[in-house]
């Protein structure tokens, strides 16, 4: 179990933790009327369009460029610098970086990195979207491992330690491995177990903690990453933590390996990185740090209580399960997230997909994530818990009471998420000649992109994997079902790109 610390011993003092460093300079930048002779061309709300005055008012003040002398530039530690270190000390890195176009860039920045030192990396297969993209950007070779699949809720958990090792085996010259803990289910690896797994071949672990940036605060959460040995651990802050969208930090560990120390990390850093970062995101998460640093032991303990009144209620009053600690020991599940609520509808025989498409013509419920057998209900450590989930049961009480309301009631369960045929590296397949087919014909060809269904943004086909027949009615069922297809040729999700055939 986690353990709960704010601020590790011998770091900065409380009231230190409390502040928000470079939010709080760049609001006096704004305060003190200075002359904006850079960009951006609203300057600051005086140049802008009256719609965007309206919609966005004082915040525009805020809004400022990079380089700007006592917010990220001046001698000794700058603002921006000391907002990094300080969270650094809350989450128990040795190194955190702010990052502006979400966890993605970090993804991307690592794999770059590791690209100085080797091109073979072992990889889950259900990794986000995002690190296959870096394997392609930075002309790795994975050798994937895959996690434990729960047949019953047709859905993917996490990689068991022995499987990690059979992968790393087979691929001596690994730099590094990459793994997701935890899953957008809430479901959490053995992280320790991996890392020493790694560890022993003197392999770096990457963790995508995109949906865990609250587990450090409160002990009845699964352990998190970097506590847990993980070398490197890509945060996707905004999720939980309430930064703004876009916003994320990237965390390297107390004991990282040369393949990916500080340095490395910066040089791929530096290769994605916008040199016009927004002041207004980096603002988000030093205030979203200072916020948990001083709340985050109270906010956790409040919100985890009210999701078990939640729980409990969707169990009594709906009959429906939720997912939870009956599924560690299995599938390579080794803990739980309790904030996370996944409902299992499948005792209603309906379709997950029918049943979220009632929810937001019904009461204009948006769910996170929908498979056909489970809804994810997102929430954030600071929202009211019990309101949002009082809503979302009256709503579900109003579409699951009358079944026959629904169309597509009897739809048959969707087919389990599958996966393409890898014959070739993703790099040499995604700037290879590709020919466009329709997506119907294009079973036995070799896939050019990257193809995954969102939500979740799970890859279902690689750059270099050969599509089989069952993946191509795999996607247009979802495509049927309204899930919308990223990577295809065209936004429809009708066509798709191929290696031309020689």
């Amino acid at each position: 179990m986690a353990t709960t610390i704010i601020s590790p011993a011998g770091s900065e003092g409380s009231s230190a933790l409390a502040a928000a460093p470079y939010l709080e300079a760049v609001q006096r930048y704004a305060g003190r009327d200075a002359g904006r002779f850079h960009v951006p061309g609203h300057k600051g709300g005086s140049g802008a369009g009256q719609q965007l005055a309206d919609a966005l008012g004082d915040t525009l003040a805020l809004d400022v460029p990079s380089c700007i002398e006592g917010i990220d530039l001046g001698p000794g530690e700058t603002p921006l610098e000391a907002a990094e270190r300080l969270a650094a000390a809350t989450w128990g890195a040795r190194r955190t970086w702010f990052l502006v176009n979400g966890a993605s860039e970090a993804s991307h920045a690592l794999c770059l990195a590791l690209a100085q030192s080797g091109t073979e990396v072992v990889v889950q297969r259900n990794v986000h979207a995002s690190t296959i993209h870096g394997l392609v950007l930075g002309g790795l070779q994975p050798t994937f491992v895959m996690p434990g699949v729960d047949e019953d809720l047709e859905i993917a958990h996490c990689v068991r330690p022995d499987d990690l090792a059979v992968a790393l085996d087979a691929t001596p010259g690994a730099a590094a491995a990459f793994v997701v803990s935890p899953t957008d289910f809430g479901a959490t690896a053995d992280v320790r177990g991996l890392a020493q797994v790694c560890h022993d071949r003197g392999v770096a672990l990457v963790v995508d903690e995109a949906w865990g940036a609250h587990l450090r605060f409160d002990e009845r959460l699964p352990q998190d990453a970097l506590a847990a040995g993980a070398d490197v651990v890509i945060s996707g802050t905004h999720k939980l933590m309430g930064s703004l969208t876009q916003s994320a930090m990237l965390h390297l560990g107390a004991c990282s390996w040369p393949q990916l120390d500080e340095g490395a990390i910066t040089r791929g850093l530096a290769l994605v990185r916008t040199t016009s970062p927004s002041s207004l995101l980096l603002a988000s998460l030093d205030a979203a740090r200072a916020h948990v640093d001083a709340h985050g032991v109270a906010l956790l303990e409040h919100a985890l209580a009210e999701m078990q009144e939640v729980k409990r209620r969707l169990r009594d009053v709906l009959g429906l399960s939720v997912l939870g600690d009956e599924l560690v020991g299995s599938h390579g599940v080794a803990g739980f997230d309790e904030l996370r609520l996944a409902i299992d509808i499948g005792p209603t025989g309906l379709d997950g997909h029918v049943v979220a498409a009632d929810l937001l013509r019904v009461a204009d419920i948006n769910l996170e994530l929908v498979t056909s057998r489970v809804l994810i209900a997102h929430v954030g450590i600071g929202e009211p818990v019990l309101a949002g989930g009082a809503r979302l049961i009256g709503a579900l009480q109003a579409v699951l009471g009358a079944p026959g309301a629904y169309p597509g009631g009897d739809l048959p369960r969707a087919q389990a998420a599958c996966f393409g045929e890898a014959v070739m590296s993703p790099r040499d397949a995604f700037f290879a000649p590709h020919d466009v087919v329709a997506l119907a014909d294009a079973a036995g060809r070799i896939s050019a992109d990257s193809i995954a269904v969102y939500p979740p943004g799970i890859t279902n086909l690689l750059p270099g994997e050969r599509i089989t027949s069952r993946l191509v009615q795999y996607l247009l069922e979802m495509s049927l079902r309204g899930c919308p297809l990223r990577g295809t040729w065209d936004e429809a999700g009708r066509t798709v790109r191929v290696l031309r055939r020689p």
